[in-house]
């Protein structure tokens, strides 16, 4: 009963657009946990002619090859969602690690791991990832690593500017003097008071890694068929644009709105953040 208190007074306190980002987001979970109950058709299975219309029998028409679009869209949520999630776990424990040893260590450490960071990101995300993924089979693991990977030197970035501003406060300080090692004062003393932006970010991080999948996909990169994601399905059909077909724009549309839900969600959990309103 005090979790559900505790969840209903958070979602009371977020604004009206942050309501419909966080309801949108889980309409979008459900439906990929639950893909195979909500899902009317099986997404591999050919059930209509090639791009049928919106019809009682195909809420959402056919694809290229007459499988149910509405499936395909749900399945594709599933992966969209794993992979995107995944990388951006990933991304956010190397980034924050190394951002806060890096802050905590100084001297040499720090310039080190810093210049190795800026290094990674002179380097174009995507045509790394391209000639990465070019080489190597494009499987999830794959995908995850290479995004996860990619995604941590903006979050190392970030990580360090955080723990730099608390690394320097009393607290950090006594416990440097009681003889605390590195990781005591990283996971202790620094990671509670960096929770707040880093939240944020995650947020943000997760966005991209939908966009940048979406990218991957549709360059052929991604999701090999006959699995799919919301980027694979909108290459799979883009033909039909010059027919007037809205094929393609529907997992566009999905990766609109995702994209759009989860920035109304984190502008709220911004301006609702003590750390960063005292900036303004």
């Amino acid at each position: 009963m005090k979790f559900t208190d505790s969840l209903a007074k958070l979602v009371s306190n977020l604004s009206w657009a942050a309501r419909v980002g966080l309801f949108s987001l889980s309409v979008f979970a459900l439906a990929a946990l639950f893909a195979p109950i909500v899902s009317p058709y099986d997404p591999h299975e050919i059930v209509g002619d090639v791009w049928e219309p919106l019809s009682a029998n195909f809420l959402l028409g056919t694809d290229q090859l007459g499988r149910d679009l509405l499936s395909r869209l749900i399945y594709g949520a599933r992966n969209t969602f794993f992979i995107a999630g995944a990388a951006t776990l990933l991304s956010f424990f190397m980034g924050t690690f190394i951002g806060f040893l890096a802050a905590v260590s100084g001297g040499k450490t720090d310039q080190l791991l810093s210049r190795v960071n800026d290094l990674m990101m002179a380097i174009p995300t995507l045509i790394f990832a391209l000639v990465v993924l070019s080489v190597l089979p494009a499987n999830m693991i794959v995908l995850i690593l290479v995004m996860g990977i990619l995604d941590s030197t903006r979050v190392f970035r970030l990580s360090r500017a955080v723990a730099v501003d608390i690394v320097v406060m009393d607290f950090v300080e006594s416990a440097r003097l009681r003889g605390e090692k590195t990781l005591w004062i990283i996971f202790r003393e620094i990671l509670p008071n960096a929770l707040s932006p880093l939240f944020a970010e995650f947020g943000l991080r997760f966005a991209f890694a939908v966009l940048f999948l979406s990218t991957l996909s549709f360059l052929g990169l991604g999701i090999q068929p006959p699995d799919a994601d919301w980027g694979s399905m909108v290459k799979e059909n883009k033909d039909g644009i010059v027919f007037g077909i809205p094929a393609a724009l529907i997992p566009a549309a999905a990766i609109a709105i995702l994209t759009i839900s989860i920035n109304l969600v984190v502008d709220s959990i911004l301006s609702r953040t003590s750390s960063l309103k005292g900036g303004r």
